[in-house]
């Protein structure tokens, strides 16, 4: 395969050979790549704004992430935060630090992805920049979004007998990423040696190609339900759990045997001798939805299609704990991963 060098079309020719085939969705974007600043206009609806910087070895591992791949799950990530705040997402500036390492094809092949990913959410790519890098691929998405001031929903809204509910299952990604890591450390020891990968194809794309639940908020939107507060699942089911509710000034009872966990994550916890438990709440990176809403709408969401009730709210005073198959009851602590103490290939939030 030809290699070009990433200084044959320089900073600027880069970026217009990168994002030429991107063309804009939204009628808020009125000028996008191609000028000192892009001009959005928002005339009613409240802007909604965050940002995800991932770093190599810390965030992703290239041994085992196709670079197609990588950007999506970049851009989606960053829409899934959105989502998580009852919004749309509608633009994304994309930035990158590059090493030498890198071809015009490679970064081809990251481009292609966030346009799908942007193709398949309705969002348009804006802008951005490009910066030589010392220590391999960085890149920082900065999502903008809409919502209606009444439609947005916060941490801090729970309230006591409120239910609480998970979108899709849990753990699938954290599954992936030991299954991803268990290859790798074979393949280091013979490279002859193919990756074993057979009947694993479901947690390897929650981990190398989530989706974010733009579905479920879509079909709240249509059952009328507003939640009382919601985040997205990037950190581990406990982990959101206690961000809520520290928030919200309450506490919580979660049900073991309500958590959802599809069964290729359970073979595969099996296989390595994990508890597949903990690992749907302390595993991340599956970008669920996590959300609570108020009795008043358990019908409509007893009817949901991929939302789980696993648990309600409680007052303060009754603290955090996971209610076991025999009634007993564990504290909940916050175990997920933390990128500042340890490295770990995984995606914050």
């Amino acid at each position: 395969m030809a290699r070009t060098e990433i200084s044959h079309y320089g900073e600027f020719g880069l970026i217009r050979h990168l994002t030429e085939k991107f063309s804009t969705r939204n009628a808020s974007t009125l000028k996008a790549i191609g000028d000192d600043a892009a001009v959005l206009d928002y005339s009613t609806n409240k802007i909604l704004i965050t940002t995800d910087l991932l770093l190599e070895g810390i965030h992703f591992d290239l041994v085992y992430t196709p670079l197609k791949h990588l950007g999506y799950k970049s851009a989606v990530v960053n829409f899934s935060d959105i989502y998580a705040m009852n919004g749309a997402p509608k633009q994304i500036t994309v930035s990158l630090g590059i090493s030498k390492r890198f071809s015009v094809e490679d970064l081809e092949a990251l481009y292609s992805g966030i346009q799908l990913a942007c193709e398949h959410y309705g969002v348009d790519l804006i802008g951005g920049d490009t910066s030589a890098s010392l220590t391999g691929l960085s890149i920082s998405i900065t999502c903008i979004g809409e919502a209606k001031k009444e439609d947005i929903v916060y941490r801090n809204g729970a309230k006591e007998n409120d239910i609480i509910c998970v979108s899709g299952n849990l753990g699938a990604a954290y599954m992936g990423l030991q299954l991803l890591e268990r290859e790798k450390a074979v393949f280091a020891g013979n490279e002859n040696v193919q990756p074993d990968f057979e009947g694993k194809s479901y947690i390897l794309q929650r981990q190398l190609k989530p989706e974010a639940r733009k579905d479920i908020i879509e079909e709240l939107h249509k059952r009328g339900i507003r939640p009382t507060a919601m985040m997205d699942i990037s950190d581990g089911l406990s982990s959101e759990l206690m961000h809520i509710c520290s928030q919200s000034n309450t506490g919580c009872r979660v049900y073991e045997d309500k958590i959802p966990i599809h069964y290729e994550a359970a073979s595969m916890a099996e296989e390595l001798n994990m508890n597949i438990v903990t690992a749907a709440l302390n595993g991340g990176e599956d970008y669920e939805l996590l959300f609570t809403v108020s009795l008043d709408d358990y019908d409509k969401i007893l009817s949901m299609e991929h939302v789980g009730i696993v648990g309600y709210i409680t007052k303060p005073e009754l603290g955090l704990y996971l209610v076991g198959r025999q009634g007993e009851e564990i504290e909940l602590k916050a175990q997920g991963w933390n990128s500042l103490q340890e490295s770990k290939t995984e995606t914050p939030s």
